[in-house]
């Protein structure tokens, strides 16, 4: 019987398997981690008739070359990547039939960052606290891929998606990002806080799946003491000792020692997966829920 199962030619420069995480694990400091674009991982899975949780790739720049030795669907989607099937243009952002041998290669993106790579069946490497996720701080799950991989495949589900095209918006050239102030804005002065919300960031090259990093006007505390470390959720914006803050992705730490000066939107994190060195981020308050 022939093992459901795709050879990995090359690994790309960081390509992880990523599921929906580790949910509610963080009083034991381990991190959620998961697929940061978290709206096109689903997408993937649908096209190619997957559950909306199964485990796929996320790619970072550049994508791998996989070789399936059974027939299957893949789907890419996330950042714009060029696909190529046997090396001819295969389709972006709608099902690709694969027949076993066929060489497929995602390349560099040219759009975005993080592009998502779902295969029919899923990817059934072993779950770690019950998921697939890697999760690059603590070390938990697979290992990011490597050249000469075998990846084992699942048991196919359901039909591919029907479509000739997935409407999905672009990923984005500049973030605007909502944030909730909090939970120790209180230690930045007036006039810090009114220019944080006014000011252009830009991602810097540190940036990764712990955080994505920025650089640009330094935010001045109004205490100096040093905090005791306290638990923070994904997207905390954290204000290190040089004053340029940092927003905290899937892989964060579950404690943290710096002030969290506010929090992103739950809805404005995909965006963030998706953020080149370079790009310019602006940030302003979320207005109150009406009641």
């Amino acid at each position: 019987m022939m093992i459901r199962s795709v050879d990995v030619l090359k690994a790309g420069s960081l390509t992880t398997v990523q599921d929906r995480g580790r949910i509610g694990l963080a009083q034991l400091a381990v991190p959620r981690s998961g697929a940061l674009d978290a709206p096109a991982w689903r997408l993937a899975n649908r096209l190619v008739g997957n559950p909306e949780d199964a485990a796929a790739l996320e790619t970072t720049l550049t994508g791998p070359v996989l070789r399936p030795r059974v027939a299957c669907h893949i789907a890419v989607t996330g950042a714009w990547s060029p696909v190529l099937v046997d090396g001819r243009p295969g389709p972006w952002g709608i099902p690709i039939w694969a027949r076993p041998g066929q060489v497929v290669k995602i390349g560099t993106a040219t759009r975005g960052l993080r592009s998502y790579i779902a295969i029919s069946g899923g990817l059934a490497v072993d779950p770690v606290l019950g998921s697939r996720s890697t999760d690059l701080l603590s070390g938990l799950g697979p290992s990011p891929l490597r050249d000469g991989d075998l990846l084992p495949l699942g048991t196919q589900t359901g039909p591919p998606a029907a479509i000739d095209y997935a409407p999905y918006p672009p990923p984005p050239t500049e973030l605007k990002l909502r944030i909730v102030l909090g939970p120790r804005h209180d230690w930045f002065t007036d006039a810090t806080l009114a220019a944080f919300t006014q000011a252009t960031y830009t991602v810097t090259t540190y940036s990764n799946r712990i955080a994505l990093r920025l650089e640009g006007p330094p935010l001045q505390r109004r205490h100096t003491t040093e905090l005791p470390s306290e638990p923070v959720v994904t997207g905390a914006i954290e204000v290190p000792s040089d004053g340029n803050p940092l927003i905290f992705l899937n892989d964060h730490p579950t404690t943290a020692g710096y002030p969290v000066v506010a929090v992103v939107a739950a809805d404005d994190l995909a965006a963030c997966a998706q953020a080149r060195p370079g790009t310019t981020v602006r940030l302003w308050v979320r207005p109150a829920a009406v009641r």
